[in-house]
Formats: C-alpha cells, structure tokens, sequence
C-alpha cells in the first residue's frame, strides 16, 4: 500500500506543524503497536489458563462421575493448556495407554469426549477384536505402564 500523501502548505508555520502532527502520528502509530502485543499476549495466557482450567474441571468429572463426559475440552484446548497425553484403557484387556493428542488425525475441533469410540486397542487388534477405549482423563505427561514400549 503506498504511502498517504499530504500536501505541502505553503506558510511555513504550516509546513511545521504538519511535521509535527506527522512525527506526533508516527510515534502514536509505535506505541499503540506495542501496546496491542502486550494486550495480545495477556489475552493468549489467558485463554491458555482458560484451557488448562477446562481440562482439570473434565479430569475431576471424569472422576467423579466416570464415563466420557460431555462436554469435554477439545484436542486443540487440552494442546493448548498443557494437557497433551490421553490416557485411556482397552474395555475388554484393561491394558492402559497414554495417547498423544498432538498426533492424532483427528481435527483439532474434536472434543476429546468422541476420541472414545474412535481409538482402538493395539493389542486386541493384533487378536482380530476391535473393542473402544475408556477415557480417564487428560494429563501434561505420558504416563509409562508397564509392557508398553
């Protein structure tokens, strides 16, 4: 985008307070910029508390109460709260696994709550079965179980 033109006045008191008024601008232009950074990036910690407050609410439910909650947080939500690992465990082996949510095919809108139909066991499925999972609950680490590799 070209620059805005401004016409020259011809006095010169003019022509001087026109270079004030556009140093005035220019300098207003800088510090209002870095005012909206600093507003943007206390709003994106916000919203990242925000998040990371969803998934511990879901994770006390899902305790609670038992069973894929809805509504839950979405993938993108519990990413961006610091709630990166699924824990779940196979309804029929009761085999646990920590599942990355960042890996995942699964749209980043997809509220965690529907993960359960979709992922499978690993080693039933070796065995030709298919049983869904049960969720219980997001957390900010993988958890190791044993015989997992």
């Amino acid at each position: 985008m070209a620059p805005k033109h401004h016409p020259t006045p011809l006095s010169g008191g003019d022509r001087k307070a026109l270079a004030k008024e556009l140093t005035k601008a220019r300098a207003m232009t800088k510090i209002l910029a870095e005012r909206a950074a600093e507003k943007r990036a206390a709003g994106e910690a916000l919203i990242r508390e925000a998040d990371g407050l969803a998934c511990q609410s879901w994770n006390e439910r899902m305790w609670a109460d038992g069973g894929p909650i809805d509504p839950s947080p979405t993938i993108d939500q519990a990413i961006n709260g610091g709630y990166a690992w699924l824990e779940i465990r196979c309804s029929r082996c009761k085999t646990p696994r920590s599942v990355d949510l960042a890996t995942l095919s699964h749209a980043a809108t997809t509220f965690i709550h529907d993960l359960a139909s979709r992922l499978r066991c690993v080693k039933c499925a070796k065995a030709g079965r298919r049983p869904p999972t049960e969720l219980h609950q997001v957390a900010p680490r993988q958890r190791r179980y044993p015989g997992e590799d």
